[in-house]
């Protein structure tokens, strides 16, 4: 596979015939996901559709070293996590292959990452090594061609004051942050934004109680002054992400896809406004394992966008012993 291959996907046809393709190849060279298909008993030749994929449980980034062949990747990620908590690990062969990924699904949903002031309000993630999440905002400040765009981390002070003068002047603007970073900042100064995007990417990260997106989102909008609070649905185990751009509707590029799945039969998929596993499909993966079962819960609205609800109970220890190599 090429890196620039799963982007110039043009319909359903051609995600249905890569994934399939990846599929064979992944139960040929990943040797996680061969031996998960064979504790499955899944015969490869009778897998015609992505209903019929085995979807591997993202717990086995935790376990297992996730690989499509062998090979010495240019960078491993991990996951965040409470100390004692055993971290995910994705191990990337080609970083160039992430960056086509988020570059390409940002500006097909938000146009060229150049024309905005990127503001990082990411500390729980700047405090420490390997974040995918760290690693792509660091990529959009460097490309964006404003001396303002920048990681805070305490600078809350500093961060009001810039963020409110940037926006006074017109200028478009992002700023991305941890859910609880955004409250803390809300908190300490009420804004009135024209401008500017607000994207929360989830979790309190053990700093506040977690609350539905719903309750958040409100929280912040009044605290904004803006009708919509953006949202990035990604993972340390996934290349791809999903936006959304307010009621918390998401959607996702050309070449990722969410399935709904049956919280008690994982291969029985539900229909529209039924709750259940979100499985991903994310083609970018080729280098690891392009079908993830996470441990989040969702509804599909409708044939493109898709809403997050929340995750399982004991998520961490669900699935865990589907496989011992």
């Amino acid at each position: 596979m090429t890196p620039a291959f799963p982007f110039s996907i043009q319909s359903e046809k051609d995600f249905e015939t890569i994934a399939l393709k990846l599929f064979k190849e992944q139960i040929q060279y990943n040797s996680v996901y061969k031996e998960f298909c064979s504790y499955l008993n899944i015969n490869e030749q009778k897998v015609q559709t992505l209903k019929e994929i085995p979807f591997l449980p993202i717990e086995f980034f935790k376990t297992h070293q996730v690989k499509t062949k062998e090979f010495t990747p240019e960078m491993t990620f991990l996951s965040s996590g409470t100390t004692g908590q055993q971290q995910s690990r994705h191990y990337v062969k080609e970083l160039k292959v992430y960056e086509d990924s988020f570059i390409h699904t940002f500006e097909r949903a938000y146009g060229p990452i150049e024309d905005y002031v990127i503001l990082g309000l990411l500390p729980s993630y700047l405090e420490r090594e390997g974040s995918s999440l760290i690693y792509m905002v660091d990529h959009f400040i460097k490309k964006s061609k404003f001396k303002e765009s920048g990681f805070y981390l305490d600078e809350i002070e500093q961060l009001s004051e810039t963020l409110q003068k940037l926006d006074d002047t017109g200028h478009n603007i992002l700023l991305i942050g941890v859910s609880f970073a955004l409250l803390d900042l809300v908190e300490k100064k009420k804004f009135r934004l024209k401008h500017s995007i607000v994207m929360e990417t989830g979790g309190m990260k053990g700093r506040r109680k977690e609350m539905i997106r719903k309750e958040l989102h409100a929280i912040l909008s009044k605290g904004f002054g803006m009708k919509n609070i953006h949202s990035e649905y990604g993972m340390t185990e996934l290349l791809s992400q999903a936006y959304s751009k307010g009621q918390s509707k998401f959607q996702c590029p050309a070449h990722m896809k969410i399935m709904i799945r049956d919280t008690e039969d994982p291969f029985c998929y539900l229909g529209l406004g039924s709750t259940g596993g979100i499985n991903v499909i994310d083609l970018a993966n080729f280098d690891s394992c392009p079908f993830i079962a996470t441990q989040d819960l969702g509804k599909q609205i409708n044939a493109t966008e898709f809403e997050i609800l929340g995750r399982f109970d004991q998520s961490d220890i669900r699935g865990c012993n589907l496989l011992v190599l």
